[in-house]
Formats: structure tokens, sequence, C-alpha cells
């Protein structure tokens, strides 16, 4: 845009209802979110500046609806963030009026992801089909079970020798895990800052995520007993598994 000032790209629903009650000054802004969630909110004219999950339910219904955030919500590193968002976003849309009462949704993300095409067709059933449609062609869950197991090269490597997998296991990897920056939010099952960790995934098909549960535990029991000092995380059906 030219300015050499700098702009937070997610600025929260406080920060959000601030800025639209500085434009709209003759208009009420309700907040809603984690400090106080609003039930309802009356059918008079007003702007509702909600967090996901927290929306009131307007009397009457709302006239329109503006998705925020779109491109963060479907850029998170996890598994279900397409499912997740399009859930939240057709929980909001569900309460606007219908079309033919005037009511209005608008989403703001890239229009030809899966998700928005999703909630633009109202089609959440035929999202989910070709969803797991896709993580049936790669093995993901649910058509599998699977566990991550993160730690050192080496930790990584005496796990992985000391484990009675069932017989159906594959392993995957194990592949270099990124470096957390020092002072950044890490990601669930990230290694300390600046620690150079591996993980391997390890799949089993349905049925046999019990029998994968119990090796990975005895295995954890037994590096335990013997005191072997390096940390090794063990998640089961992670969602992060890019």
């Amino acid at each position: 845009c030219g300015s050499f000032r700098l702009r937070a790209q997610v600025v929260g629903a406080r920060r959000t209802a601030e800025e639209l009650g500085r434009a709209f000054p003759a208009v009420p802004v309700r907040t809603s979110g984690r400090e106080h969630v609003l039930d309802t909110v009356p059918g008079t004219p007003a702007l509702v500046v909600s967090t996901p999950g927290a929306e009131p339910v307007a009397e009457g219904g709302y006239a329109a609806a503006l998705l925020l955030d779109g491109w963060a919500m479907l850029g998170r590193p996890d598994l279900r963030a397409g499912e997740d968002a399009l859930r939240r976003w057709i929980a909001a849309g569900a309460l606007v009026r219908p079309q033919g009462a005037g009511g209005t949704v608008v989403v703001v993300a890239e229009p030809t992801l899966r998700p928005v095409q999703a909630l633009v067709r109202w089609d959440p059933v035929g999202h989910a089909v070709r969803e797991l449609a896709e993580r049936a062609e790669l093995g993901f869950p649910p058509v599998s079970r699977m566990a991550a197991v993160s730690g050192t090269a080496e930790a990584v490597a005496e796990f992985l020798g000391m484990v009675e997998l069932p017989q159906e296991a594959e392993v995957l990897g194990p592949v270099p895990v990124p470096v957390a920056a020092p002072g950044r939010p890490r990601r669930p099952g990230a290694p300390p800052p600046g620690e150079q960790w591996e993980r391997a995934l390890i799949r089993v098909p349905p049925g046999r995520g019990a029998a994968l549960a119990a090796a990975l535990k005895a295995t954890q029991a037994a590096r335990m007993a013997r005191g072997s000092g390096a940390l090794v995380r063990v998640r089961i059906d992670p969602p992060d598994i890019g």
C-alpha cells in the first residue's frame, strides 16, 4: 500500500471492535469472546464482534456476517484446519437470516480453496467426502491410526530399535523437525527452542490402534526404567503430521 507503518495482520476481537466503533460512531458495538461471552443480542441495529465459537444468537437472525482471518484459519499446520474452518463458518452462517429475507454472508479468504467453495455451495457433506477420499489415498487418519515419535536423532533411533510394533505397522521417517525460534509460539510436539529434533510417524490399519498405543507405552516405560535421559515425545493421532 506504500505506507511505512506496521500493522498486525490479526488484531483480535477487541481491537476490531474498537476500529469499527471509530468507523461507525453512531452504531452500538458488542463483543463476545473469551472474557465475556454473550448468549443472545437484541434485534436492534448493532455491530457484533465475536471470536469463533462465541457467536451470540440474534433475535430474528443477523442481517449479515463477515468472516475474517480466513487465511489464518486455513493456513494452520493442522490436518483438520480446513474442516475446522468450514465447521466454524457454517455455524456462524447459520445465525444469519435466509437469503430471501436479505441475509448475506461474506468470507475473507482465497475463493478457490476447497473449504471456501464448500461454504459458498453450503455443502459440508461434499467437502467431507472429498477430504476422506484424499486421506484414504495418502493413508492419513481416519483411514489409519498414526503415532508421532519425536526427539533427538539418537533418542528416536533408540526408541524405534526397542519398540515391538504390530506386524502391520509402517514406519515413515524419521525426518527433521523445524527448529523453533526462541520467543515464538511452538506447535504441539515441537522441540524446545534451538534444539534439533527428528520425528517418525508410525501407521497401522484401523483396529490396531490399541496395539500400537500399548507397544509405544511399554517402550516408554522400559526407557524410563533404564534411566534413558533423552526425552522422546509420543503422540497418538496427531493432527499436525505435515
